[in-house]
Parts: C-alpha cells; sequence; structure tokens
C-alpha cells in the first residue's frame, strides 16, 4: 500500500495539481480583491451609494443601523451582502477560468486527420492502398468504383 501511494504521489499530474491549487488560492485572492477593490464600490455608486458588505437582515427581530453593530450586539445574521459578493467573485473566476480554459485548447488543437492511405475492395472487401487500380487479392478491376 505504501509503494501504491509513493507511485501516486510521484506521477506528474499530482505535481500539477498541487501547483494549480496554489496559484489557484493566489489567483482567488486577486480576484476576490478585484471584487470587493474595485467592483462593488462602482456597482454601489451605480446604485445610489449602496454598500453590499453593509446589507444584512437580523434574525433577532431587532433593527441594528450597521452590521458591526448587529455583530457585536451578539445577534444572529443573515449576511446576504457578503453572499451577493461571493457569487461574484465566484462568476469572475468561472469566466477567467473558461477563458483560459479555451484558449489552452486552441493552443492544443488535434491536428486534423491524416488523409487516409489505404481503401476497402467494393468486391472483396479486403484493404488495399488508396491508388489502386486492381485488387491484389481478387484481382477485381475497381478503377471505376
Amino acid at each position: 500500500m505504501l509503494k501504491d501511494f509513493k507511485d501516486f504521489i510521484n506521477r506528474g499530474n499530482v505535481f500539477d495539481m498541487a501547483i494549480g491549487v496554489i496559484i489557484g488560492g493566489a489567483f482567488g485572492k486577486i480576484v476576490s480583491s478585484l471584487v470587493n477593490d474595485i467592483l462593488m464600490p462602482l456597482i454601489g455608486k451605480l446604485t445610489g451609494g449602496l454598500d453590499f458588505s453593509n446589507l444584512f437582515v437580523s434574525l433577532d427581530g431587532t433593527s441594528y443601523n450597521t452590521l458591526q453593530a448587529a455583530e457585536e450586539a451578539g445577534a444572529a445574521v443573515l449576511k446576504y451582502g457578503s453572499f451577493i459578493q461571493s457569487v461574484l467573485d465566484f462568476l469572475i473566476i468561472a469566466f477567467c477560468i473558461f477563458m483560459m480554459v479555451k484558449a489552452i485548447m486552441k493552443v492544443k488543437k488535434q491536428p486534423a486527420p491524416a488523409d487516409p492511405t489505404t481503401k476497402t475492395c467494393p468486391l472483396c472487401k479486403t484493404e488495399i492502398p488508396i491508388g489502386a487500380v486492381k485488387c491484389p487479392h481478387c484481382t477485381g478491376d475497381i478503377s471505376g468504383k
């Protein structure tokens, strides 16, 4: 079992996956900053100065002026503004990954299939060279077929 585990770890794709997770974590921080520090203030400005990070519903029935005041009072709160920001984070990350995969697939485009070098004799159904006009197996004339 230890040998199987060692073989699994030594595969190249495990290291590739680890690198992808590390880079993905760093990329996630960049996108979170983009959403929180650039996009959400712009969206807030367009919506009349609305601060999404301060959108909440107090579940104890008491009205609080700010999310911080509700949390200091120990009230249970539903932070739907934070959820909206997280959804935007996800959408931006998903779109970036989609664009990267699309670009990689374009670069790694499969080569066009090679032209066939053989064909099937219509008379005896054996495989023969594509340029043959007479089948070497059944000696049938296939030039016009």
